[in-house]
């Protein structure tokens, strides 16, 4: 949209009015002061939709939006610029001023104050230059704050069990390191593949290092005694994911030593100064981290040998000087003599106190023998015994057995208690007659027996017998003609 503007020049003797009054045959009103600024800003926008401009950042700001700010200027203009959050985020490098950018958007206008600005959609460092710029200011704010520093450096161990590798899973890098540790010292290997270059290679570098430090020990992954970060040659562009700042902080912060193998050994990154140490190539990085298997074992054999020598030497003269030493000590014979002398002092003395002792307790039992008088108890012995005897021979004289193998018998009752009168006899009615050779159950017959206060019953009583059958008269004896009494 054009708006006309009255010429000074043809109107000079027109004189100034106090009031705007539209001139005669204007068919264009007056504009608004936003009308204005949005006529601009469509006459900016489309005729600059889109723009590649070189400069030289200054004044670069990161809002805390994720926004970035800067401007872009040369030795005769100034242009502001803007990079929205998500454009921001996906940057390659960190910008900085004095770094030398080609920005790719396009110009708009900002109302508020009448001023114009660009809104960039991609940023890149303007050729190598600039690069190497970049490069140099970042290892110098990055070196002021120690991270470059030789005492943060850990040693490599010399015999790592299990290596960690952070590298591209397809590349001829991995295959070379694979190979360089099979023929020097097979070890337990662990790739975390990542991409190398191009955009978000440096966030997955650095996500592998902080995994590999992340491991636990002991864990179901077992953790890396050392981690290699390795790629192949390149550009300053190709290599530029480990110039990173997100890298490099990852790197100085690992647990784990670190062996930075980037590029050839012409190419530098500022990887290669934060880590533990720098290899040139990725197969000299295998070579760093194990020793030869061959040239170990032969160095061992070496010092196996010279532990060997050494403790046989140490032995031969430990020998010469003990038997140095046992020349100077006295003989046995010596040494025992005085001991031996004593022992066969202690030894008599012992045999004259013992012979001493028993002639002292003899002395005592003779006398207390003096006083027993052997005579006298013989006799107390021999009356004991005889009075023994004649109470034995008592004793089988009242032997109710000794009666009745005599001829005699023992009369009970049939409740088994003893019968001595003959009123008591016939008063039981049964009887059991007691022999020497056992027993003889009767009963008694009132009719057959005596009556009482007859001739018969004033004779002794012979001890009650068990009735026996009258005897034949072929058994009767010779000139007796009466037969048993029962």
């Amino acid at each position: 949209m054009s708006v006309p503007f009255p010429d000074p020049a043809s109107d000079g003797d027109t004189p100034a009015r106090l009031l705007a009054e539209a001139a005669p045959g204007d068919n264009a009103p007056a504009l608004s002061v936003g009308q204005l600024s949005a006529a601009i800003k469509r006459a900016v926008e489309d005729g600059f939709s889109r723009v590649r401009v070189r400069g030289e950042l200054s004044g670069t700001k990161r809002a805390a939006s994720g926004h970035f700010y800067a401007a872009l200027k040369d030795d005769n203009a100034l242009i502001d610029m803007v990079m929205w959050k998500g454009q921001a985020a996906r940057l390659a490098f960190r910008p900085e001023d004095g770094i030398e950018v080609i920005a790719t958007g396009k110009l708009t206008t900002y109302p508020g104050r009448s001023k114009y600005q660009l809104v960039v959609e991609s940023l890149e460092v303007a050729g190598e230059g600039a690069l190497m710029l970049l490069f140099e200011k970042l290892k110098a704010r990055l070196g002021a704050e120690g991270l470059f520093d030789r005492e943060r450096k850990q040693p490599i161990p010399r015999l790592p069990k299990v290596i960690g590798v952070v590298t591209s899973p397809t590349g001829a890098v991995i295959r070379d390191i694979l190979h360089r540790l099979a023929d020097r010292f097979p070890m337990h290997v662990l790739v975390w593949p990542v991409l190398v270059q191009g955009e978000g290679a440096a966030a997955q570098v650095a996500r592998a290092v902080r995994g590999f430090d992340g491991l636990p020990p002991g864990g179901p992954v077992p953790r890396p005694d050392l981690v290699i970060v390795a790629r192949g040659g390149g550009s300053i562009e190709d290599l530029w994911a480990f110039n990173e700042e997100v890298v490099v902080r990852a790197i100085a912060e690992c647990r784990i030593p670190t062996i930075s193998a980037v590029g050839h050994e012409t190419d530098v990154t500022l990887a290669d100064y934060v880590a533990d140490v720098r290899a040139p190539t990725p197969t000299a990085a295998a070579e760093m981290a194990v020793p030869v298997r061959a040239e170990l074992q032969a160095q061992l054999a070496t010092w196996n040998g010279r532990m060997i020598g050494a403790a046989s030497r140490h032995q031969a003269l430990a020998a010469e000087r003990l038997g140095a030493l046992a020349r100077l000590l006295p003989r046995r014979d010596g040494l025992y003599a005085p001991q031996r002398q004593r022992l066969d002092e202690a030894q008599g003395r012992l045999d004259r106190s013992q012979r001493h002792r028993i002639g002292i307790v003899g002395e005592r039992l003779a006398t207390r023998a003096a006083v027993l008088r052997p005579a006298l108890l013989t006799r107390a012995w021999d009356r004991d015994r005889a009075r023994l005897e004649g109470l034995g021979r008592l004793l089988a004289s009242l032997d109710p057995r000794a009666l009745l193998a005599r001829g005699y018998a023992m009369v009970r009752d049939a409740e088994g208690a003893i019968v001595t009168t003959a009123d008591g006899a016939r008063g039981a009615g049964h009887l059991r007659l007691m022999f020497a050779d056992g027993e003889v159950p009767v009963q008694v017959a009132g009719a057959d027996l005596p009556p009482p206060g007859s001739a018969s019953s004033a004779l002794p009583s012979p001890a009650p017998t068990a009735p026996r059958a009258p005897r034949k008269a072929s058994d009767a004896a010779p000139g007796r003609g009466q037969g048993e009494l029962f």
